[in-house]
């Protein structure tokens, strides 16, 4: 390769970033409030310079030029002039070396240090003062990237989100001990495609595995100090560069290529709220120093920045260049890679407006009128700290969002917290006081038990307080109410009958998941029985505590997860797109009908019983009578053993499931029985007739 630039022109202001071109790259950079943009082309160690170049044409706010000489692997980054003036909104400072926005790629490790501040750390003047360090010598570079890939035949499985069962996992953590992957392939993106891999997230019924950051971010300064590393992700730093501590570009596409194969989506876990550059005593690594006034959210007097991520910045989607960059990024990647959805961390940032939080936010109406991201998966995590920042339930139609009220409430009700039978049954029918308006489906609830940000399923049932010293927090860190139970010892128990006791806990709160109607998602390594050992805040662990133990799985729950999903799939009435709410159908029988043990109905002081524990749901397809046949009894006891009367709107049953006998087959059953004690049975009609 020729590390020095051939003929210089003036090129095209599109596509912005580094494009391949025969014979040389176009490069394109936007900055509205640049007096003046260089770039700088590196060796393929990234530690020298070999030549830097000025760009000498720009349409409108976009920066350009076409370079002869150079192609796929050149390392490159960026220069830009103009006022150095905090209190003005400006902190361009020509000796930082600056990433490209759009940078396909990004090679190298960072190196921490006081060179990548644009102040001078330490000054009496704090950040108002000016850095003349050169801080090329730590930063990464950007990298000419090749898009070429031989997709084949692939193709989106598209699967609706009515029958999608979604695996949220992470990169490294997934197979990083998987015994059965090679090696040099755990904690890659190959692993996420290896067979082992793929038989695994079928046998358990999974339609779409959705994948914790893997955009290219830094590791925290402060955890660095502390031995410790940024194991989420949270920190962007490339909206289109995948984290390469976890492989390439072309391995990751072969991952998705693979698991399409198999009929599995893959979704990105994507953070478009803030970047990893933090607040004004952060560094500046490119989107700062390119221009700050633009890409992030100030406050007046424009030296600080708004805060709503509790991260220390918040990226500005008002401004059309970073609406246009989100969106971007979010094409790239289903174009380019072929991702089939995305969960917006945080994402009531991007529907904030100057006037608050508005569903018709730009960001809504540009995503959703876009033709190639119509046909994707949209889930918001519907909160952040800044104003109005809790929006459960207030995104647009086709928004999914994951539902934290499903997670608190059915925690409660096993815990065995008094009144919670109103609170789990708005949950088992989809949370309708929350999603039910302005035409939404039923599945806009993703239901979840457990997710990456706090405790495990099994430390649900074995922790009654968190345990996050690792962090080196003092324990400070993470939230303090988990809404869980250590079932009589806490943490590590080889008491059997405490052990049977959890173990039993684990099975009710997957078979209430992914019983309710919504959409459900499991945390990667819950059906193994994987524990962080109390940490409900692991986001810096990268090692055991987060790593799954593939070889210390609990014998049986994987298959117990499988046979829960496949009764999903198999039965329509588990997972309908419209709301329940006890219609008459065509036979004349409701589609919802509540029942206590006794047959009857609850009156509404049962619903008031603070005691109230033993809950049947009698579902039926809806009162348009589709699927007519497929009928469901779910009876959640969260109580003493009882005597149960099954309905009379079936002349015989079937009982179909039993979390207290994981083990039964399907069997015919009469028209009273003895329910166990902490237990979900659920019932079919038994078109055999009666007991043999």
């Amino acid at each position: 390769m020729n590390f020095g630039a051939g003929h210089i022109s003036a090129g095209q202001p599109w596509p912005l970033g580094a494009t391949l071109l025969p014979g040389g790259v176009n490069f394109a950079v936007f900055s509205a409030h640049a007096t003046g943009m260089e770039l700088c082309l590196y060796t393929p160690d990234g530690r020298r310079e070999v030549q830097r170049l000025t760009f000498s044409q720009r349409s409108g706010d976009i920066w350009h030029m076409q370079v002869a000489g150079v192609g796929a692997g050149q390392l490159y980054g960026f220069r830009a002039h103009g006022p150095y003036a905090p209190e003005e909104g400006h902190r361009f400072n020509p000796h930082k070396l600056l990433l490209d926005p759009y940078g396909k790629g990004i090679a190298g490790r960072l190196r921490w240090s006081d060179a990548m501040m644009g102040y001078k750390v330490g000054a009496a003047r704090g950040d108002l003062g000016f850095d003349t360090r050169d801080s090329a010598f730590a930063m990464p570079k950007s990298q000419v990237i090749s898009g070429d890939f031989d997709w084949g035949d692939d193709h989106a499985p598209q699967t609706p989100l009515a029958k999608t069962v979604i695996y949220e996992a992470h990169v490294k953590a997934l197979s990083q001990m998987h015994p059965a992957i090679p090696e040099k392939l755990r904690g890659t993106y190959a692993a996420l495609g290896h067979p082992a891999m793929v038989a695994h997230l079928k046998a358990l019924g999974v339609t779409a595995v959705e994948l914790l950051p893997i955009h290219t971010y830094f590791d925290d300064r402060f955890l660095v100090a502390k031995g410790l590393r940024n194991h989420w992700g949270y920190n962007s730093m490339g909206f289109f560069a995948p984290e390469e501590r976890y492989g390439t570009l072309n391995q990751f596409k072969t991952a998705v290529k693979e698991l399409h194969q198999a009929g599995i989506e893959v979704l990105l876990d994507v953070v478009y709220n803030h970047t990893g550059e933090g607040d004004e005593w952060g560094p500046t690594w490119s989107f700062r120093g390119l221009d700050n006034a633009s890409y992030y959210r100030l406050l007046q007097g424009g030296r600080h920045y708004a805060n709503d991520a509790g991260t220390g910045n918040t990226l500005n989607l008002t401004q059309r260049s970073v609406l246009r960059m989100i969106l971007d990024s979010l094409r790239y990647w289903v174009e380019e890679c072929h991702v089939d959805g995305f969960r917006f961390d945080l994402a009531t940032v991007l529907g904030r407006e100057a006037t608050g939080f508005d569903p018709g936010a730009g960001f809504f109406d540009a995503l959703l009128q876009d033709p190639v991201l119509a046909r994707v998966k949209l889930i918001a995590e519907p909160w952040d700290i800044g104003p109005g920042g809790y929006q459960l339930g207030g995104f647009p139609q086709p928004f999914a969002e994951w539902n934290d009220k499903f997670r608190d409430g059915v925690r409660r009700f096993w815990r065995g917290d008094p009144g919670q039978a109103p609170e789990l049954a708005r949950r088992l029918l989809g949370s309708a006081e929350k999603f039910d308006h302005s035409r939404r489906s039923a599945v806009s609830s993703v239901n979840f038990v457990a997710a990456h940000d706090g405790f495990t399923l099994a430390d649900v049932a074995s922790y009654s307080v968190k345990r996050n010293f690792a962090n080196g927090e003092e324990n400070r860190d993470g939230h303090d109410d988990n809404h869980s139970d250590n079932m009589g010892a806490e943490g590590p128990s080889v008491d059997a009958a405490i052990l049977a006791a959890r173990a039993l806990r684990v099975r009710n709160l997957l078979a209430t998941l992914l019983l309710s109607q919504g959409t459900p998602m499991l945390l990667a390594g819950d059906e193994l029985g994987h524990s962080q050992g109390g940490n409900n805040n692991a986001y810096a662990q990268d090692n055991d505590v987060t790593w799954i133990n593939w070889a210390a799985a609990q014998p049986d729950l994987a298959g117990f997860v499988g046979r829960l999903t496949a009764l999903r799939a198999a039965h329509p009435v588990l997972r309908q797109t419209r709301f329940l709410h006890a219609r008459e159908r065509l036979d004349g029988l409701r589609d919802v009908i509540w029942r206590r043990a006794d047959g009857a109905e609850p009156s509404a002081s049962d619903w008031h019983d603070p005691a109230f524990r033993c809950i049947g749901v009698e579902l039926r397809m809806s009162a348009e009578g589709r699927d007519a046949a497929d009928v469901l009894f779910i009876v959640i006891n969260g109580g003493d053993a009882a005597r149960l009367d099954l309905p009379p709107t079936a002349p015989h049953w079937r009982c179909v499931l039993d979390t207290s006998r994981p083990d039964a087959a399907p069997h015919p059953v009469g028209l009273t029985l003895d329910l166990n004690a902490q237990s979900i049975v659920v019932f079919s009609p038994d078109p055999e007739g009666a007991l043999p």
